[in-house]
């Protein structure tokens, strides 16, 4: 369905769709604010703004020629195709462009697993340990035991930044047991779906060792922007994402399964999810992570 319930191919923003050969063509304008709105609402804040300037920039290919994709390097182009996509769900013409894709051979291209092994070949651990031993002794207290947390608990920045600053929250309103399980030493992000249940990118709970939630509750709230003024002060590269890797790779090899780290870093769906947190096994997840967490903690002491 497109805008206000009409039907695809029939209305968008200020100006409409018509059809030409079974698919739609360009409406008379697009309500670029409105569409701005609709991607801010449904988009992570930090990846919004790039779905914006893609769509922005390239609309003209969402009825133009694809073949024209081609043209772009592999990360571009779909970064291009996953705006146009939004683009044409907004317009109501999802459906139609998937099947101008199709027919003009374009899919949507995965890492390859030579180019996953030279991802992780170049990923030395030694160097991505050394970058939180940097971080620790040059960041003042909050923004040092925020990358020492997305060590541990292997998320996402955006995810890491909102569970760390509710964390904080919770603890100074004293409804801290609202979010961290004491028994299970877990922060349960499924409690709060509609902060980190964002539909492709999921975290259900994290195991965090009580020592570390001690540390991150008497911190300040901080900010994605604040982290980037610390680490340029000092000349540091942001190495989140390796930490992200650093973590399911250290959990692989000290005695977690693949299943259980998709499972922590939320590459499940929901009813998966149910069934391995609400059950006995937890419990033993739980000790094996920590210990490996343990672990973790040593090579940065």
């Amino acid at each position: 369905m497109g805008r206000a319930g009409l039907e695809p191919a029939t209305f968008c923003a200020s100006g409409t769709i018509g059809t030409s050969g079974g698919f739609p063509y360009p409406p008379a304008s697009i309500d670029w604010d409105e569409f701005k709105e609709w991607v801010k609402s449904r988009y992570a804040k930090s990846y919004a703004p790039t779905v914006l300037c893609y769509a922005r920039k390239y609309h003209g290919l969402l009825f133009g020629n694809l073949a024209d994709l081609e043209g772009f390097s592999r990360s571009k182009r779909g970064a291009i195709m996953k705006a146009l996509t939004a683009l044409s769900k907004y317009l109501g013409v999802y459906e139609e462009f998937k099947q101008r894709m199709k027919n003009y051979g374009l899919k949507w291209e995965s890492q390859s697993s030579f180019e996953s092994f030279l991802r992780i070949m170049r990923n030395e651990n030694d160097s991505t340990i050394e970058w939180v031993r940097r971080c620790l002794s040059l960041f003042d207290h909050s923004y040092a035991t925020f990358v020492e947390f997305v060590l541990i608990s292997g998320l996402r920045k955006t995810e890491a930044i909102r569970s760390f600053n509710m964390a904080v929250r919770l603890k100074r309103e004293g409804r801290l047991d609202e979010y961290y399980n004491f028994e299970l030493e877990s922060l349960e992000h499924f409690r709060y779906p509609k902060i980190f249940i964002r539909g492709t990118k999921n975290v259900f709970f994290s195991f965090v060792p009580r020592r570390l939630l001690e540390k991150i509750v008497d911190c300040d709230a901080i900010s994605a922007s604040g982290y980037k003024r610390r680490r340029m002060k000092h000349g540091l590269p942001s190495r989140l994402k390796d930490l992200r890797d650093y973590y399911a790779t250290f959990m692989i090899h000290h005695g977690l399964l693949k299943e259980e780290v998709d499972l922590l870093q939320g590459r499940v769906g929901r009813s998966i999810f149910m069934r391995h947190y609400f059950s006995p096994a937890i419990k033993d997840l739980k000790e094996r992570t920590l210990r490996a967490a343990e672990e973790i903690l040593k090579k940065i002491a």
